[in-house]
């Protein structure tokens, strides 16, 4: 269960995005192909406020503005390159979904921690009850609820000389 390796991809993340724009008489302004670019730039999840904070400063003269972020962010939803993600503190948190395989989440209630792993299993499972009843599956999302490893050690704690007697 090791970090997801991203899929080879003929068209770029911006590339792809800009055909989505054209698709709605928009173009792939400066701003957008920023935010693109930083989104992708790396695969942990993030937030409108991560993205929005770090393009805050300014880039090649201009500053990408709050607004921006979160518009473009949800054009990236609406044509699937991102995706949402449930949280325990309900921030929309997101993925990237375009050039990344098909992949799961455990989710931490105490420290918000995601854990991502494929399990080809449940993929089997799905496809096998699907079959039965007849429905046609485009893909799935799991998300399951719970405390990680780390938040489920007890507390460590010094002896006090008291307790020793």
């Amino acid at each position: 269960m090791g970090k997801l390796v991203p899929k080879q991809v003929a068209v770029t993340p911006v590339e792809k995005f800009r055909e989505f724009l054209v698709t709605r008489g928009m173009r792939l302004t400066h701003e957008r192909d920023t935010i693109v670019r930083e989104i992708f730039s790396d695969h942990d999840h993030f937030d409108c406020e991560d993205i929005a904070s770090r393009l805050d400063k300014p880039q090649d003269g201009n500053r990408v503005s709050r607004a921006t972020v979160y518009r473009t962010v949800t054009q990236l939803e609406e044509a699937g390159l991102i995706r949402k993600v449930a949280r325990a503190n309900d921030r929309e948190v997101y993925e990237h979904d375009y050039g990344y395989p098909q992949h799961d989440h455990f989710i931490c209630q105490k420290c918000d921690k995601l854990i991502e792993f494929r399990n080809e299993d449940i993929s089997a499972i799905l496809d096998k009850v699907s079959l039965e009843m007849g429905f046609r599956m485009t893909g799935h999302r799991l998300e399951a609820h719970g405390i990680c490893s780390e938040c489920a050690k007890p507390p460590s704690r010094r002896h006090r000389k008291l307790d020793m007697i």
